[in-house]
């Protein structure tokens, strides 16, 4: 099962490395990795996807939570969370499919070439790439999962 994890680390050179490293560690895969700045120049959100069941999850979020550069973990599917992804695609302009993208706006256009933007979840991506493959897309680049919490658990330091 996918499973989606969160955590506020130290923005210190090597913070990232000893994060994935215990990962590499324990033969666990990251299959999709996000890091970006918070509002506290201190502190860096990294969202992260893996496999695993719930016994394996709880084991990363343990072992995460030891490290010294992470400051809190958060296992987003232990309750209902929001999750998004950012694709972009390139398509030649006469192989542009005439689908319905949802979610989605094209970001740049000429003569030859459309670049499209999509946003949704991993699992509507996916599917979307597999719809579009006969349009023969020139280049696909996504983003990796995004998540946050439905309810009132924030990962924050802050009140």
């Amino acid at each position: 099962m996918k499973r989606v994890i969160a955590l506020l680390m130290e923005n210190q050179p090597g913070a990232l490395s000893r994060v994935v490293g215990l990962f590499s560690q324990r033969g666990y895969n990251i299959e999709t990795l996000v890091v970006a700045p918070t509002t506290d120049p201190t502190l860096s959100r990294l969202t992260m996807s893996t496999q695993g069941d719930e016994k394996v999850v709880e084991q990363i979020t343990k072992q995460l939570d030891k490290l010294i550069d992470v400051v809190m973990v958060s296992d987003l599917g232990s309750s209902d969370f929001i999750e998004r992804e950012l694709m972009l695609i390139k398509f030649k302009k006469d192989s542009f499919p005439r689908i319905s993208f949802e979610d989605s706006d094209v970001v740049s256009e000429n003569n030859e070439i459309i670049n499209v933007q999509v946003v949704g979840t991993s699992t509507e991506l996916d599917a979307l790439v597999k719809e579009i493959e006969d349009s023969n897309p020139i280049e696909i680049v996504r983003s990796g999962s995004l998540g946050i919490s439905k309810d009132a658990n924030t990962l924050s330091i802050e009140n």
